[in-house]
C-alpha cells in the first residue's frame, strides 16, 4: 500500500510509459468526442468528470484512509485539511446551485439528485462497516479505483470483495429497510436553517476544525529540488505528490460541476448495479427492494444500457489515474502476500455491505451528502472514522505492520 507521504520519483527521458500515457488520454478525448455525438451532453460531462475526478486523485494520492491513518499514527493533519477542503468548495458551490433550484428550502421539496439520506441507526452501522473495511482493505472504494490506475493488486482483490458485500447488502435490505430506514426521514439542514444559517454554521464547524488541525502542522520534510524551468515544473506537476489543499480544492469545484451538469459525485452507484444482476443471477437477492425508490443516494438497481451514466465516471476515472501514474513512473505491479490478499478481500466485503446499507461511501455519501449540507453525509463521516480507530490495531495484529 502506497503511503500518503510516498516520495516522488525523479522523471527520466521519454519513455514507452509516457507514449502510452498520452494514448490513453487521446483515447479519453475520442471516447468523449463520440459520446457527446451518440449520448449527449451529459454522458461527454461523465466522461470529463470522471477523467478530472481520477487524475486530482492520483495526484494528490487523496485516500480517506491513508489520510486517517497519518493522522491517527503520526499526526499528520495535512490531509484531513484536504478534505476540509473539498467540503468547504463543495459546499460553496453547492449553496450557489441550490438557490437556483429550490429558492425556499422550508417549502419541503428537496434538491434534485441530491445525496440526501435517511439518518437511521442503519446508517451508523454502514459507516462504521465502512470504516473497517477501510482499514483491513487499505483503502476506501474511490482510492481502490485510481489504485488500479497504478497496477496495484490488491484493489482488484478489494473491489471483488465489494462486489461480494453489495450482494450481501441487497439480501439484508429488506430487514434493515423494515427494522431502521422506513421511518426515518431525510434530514438537510436548510430546511430548519435556511441557507444562510446552514451554510454558516457548516462552514464554521470546517474552520474550526481546520483551526484546530492547523495547531498540529509541522514543517514538510525536505524533498527534491525542483526549479522553474521545463525540467522543474514537470517534476511539480506530473511527479511529486500535489498538496492535499490543492487536491481538495479541485475535488469540491469538480463536485460542484458534476451536480450542476450530470449527477453528484459518487463510484458505487455501476457496482450497486452490477452487484444486484449478479445476486439476482443466483437467487441471493430479492426482486423487490423495498423502499429503494425513495431513498437518496450513490445506488443505482437497474440501467438501459450496457454501462451506466455512474460506469462511464469510473472508467473515466481508472483511465485517467493509470494516465496520471505513468505519467509520474508511479505504475508497478508488486506481489502480496497471501495474508494481504485476505485482507484485502474481506475488508472489500465489509466496504461494499456497509456502503450498500449507508446508500453510498466516502464520496457518495459523505463528500456529496456533506456538501449538499445533508445530516446523513456527517453521521456517515463520524461512524467511519470511529471504525477506522477501532480497527487500526486489528489491521496491525493482521498484517504485522507496525
Amino acid at each position: 500500500m502506497h503511503e500518503l507521504n510516498s516520495g516522488p520519483r525523479t522523471a527520466g527521458p521519454f519513455r514507452l510509459q509516457h507514449g502510452l500515457a498520452l494514448l490513453i488520454v487521446a483515447a479519453l478525448v475520442a471516447v468523449g468526442l463520440w459520446l457527446h455525438e451518440q449520448l449527449g451532453r451529459a454522458e461527454a460531462w461523465l466522461l470529463i468528470t470522471g477523467a478530472a475526478f481520477g487524475w486530482l486523485l492520483q495526484r494528490s494520492r487523496f485516500c480517506f484512509f491513508c489520510i486517517l491513518r497519518e493522522w491517527f499514527e503520526e499526526r499528520d493533519p495535512r490531509g484531513l485539511l484536504g478534505i476540509l477542503a473539498a467540503l468547504a468548495v463543495g459546499t460553496l458551490g453547492h449553496v450557489v446551485l441550490f438557490g437556483a433550484w429550490v429558492p425556499d428550502p422550508a417549502a419541503g421539496h428537496l434538491p434534485p439528485r441530491a445525496h440526501i439520506g435517511p439518518v437511521s441507526w442503519v446508517l451508523l452501522l454502514g459507516g462504521l462497516t465502512f470504516g473497517v473495511g477501510m482499514s483491513l482493505s487499505g483503502s476506501c472504494i474511490s482510492a481502490h479505483l485510481y489504485r488500479l490506475g497504478e497496477g496495484s493488486l490488491l484493489s482488484i482483490f478489494a473491489l471483488v470483495g465489494t462486489v461480494i458485500g453489495f450482494v450481501l447488502g441487497f439480501r439484508t435490505w429488506n430487514t434493515f429497510w423494515n427494522a431502521g430506514v422506513a421511518e426515518a426521514p431525510p434530514s438537510w439542514l436548510p430546511a430548519s436553517l435556511g441557507y444562510a444559517g446552514a451554510t454558516a454554521l457548516q462552514l464554521v464547524v470546517l474552520a474550526v476544525a481546520a483551526v484546530w488541525l492547523l495547531r498540529h502542522l509541522r514543517a514538510p520534510e525536505p524533498g527534491p529540488p525542483a526549479g522553474f524551468d521545463l525540467a522543474g515544473l514537470w517534476q511539480r506537476i506530473m511527479v511529486q505528490r500535489w498538496p492535499a489543499w490543492l487536491g481538495g480544492t479541485g475535488i469540491g469545484l469538480v463536485g460542484t460541476i458534476a451536480y450542476l451538469r450530470t449527477e453528484p459525485l459518487g463510484v458505487t452507484a455501476e457496482l450497486s448495479r452490477l452487484s444486484r444482476e449478479l445476486g439476482g443471477g443466483i437467487g441471493l437477492v430479492p426482486e423487490r427492494l423495498q423502499g429503494m425508490d425513495r431513498v437518496a443516494g450513490c445506488i443505482v438497481t437497474d440501467t438501459v444500457r450496457l454501462i451506466g451514466d455512474n460506469g462511464i465516471f469510473v472508467l473515466a476515472l481508472v483511465a485517467a489515474a493509470w494516465a496520471s501514474a505513468l505519467l509520474a513512473g508511479q505504475f508497478r505491479i508488486e506481489k502480496k502476500s497471501p495474508r494481504a490478499i485476505a485482507s484485502a478481500l474481506s475488508g472489500g466485503i465489509l466496504l461494499g455491505f456497509g456502503a450498500m446499507i449507508a446508500l453510498g461511501c466516502t464520496i457518495g455519501t459523505l463528500l456529496s451528502g456533506i456538501s449538499a449540507l445533508a445530516v446523513s453525509g456527517w453521521v456517515f463521516a463520524i461512524a467511519m472514522v470511529i471504525g477506522v480507530r477501532l480497527s487500526l490495531p486489528l489491521r496491525r495484529a493482521l498484517l504485522g505492520t507496525n
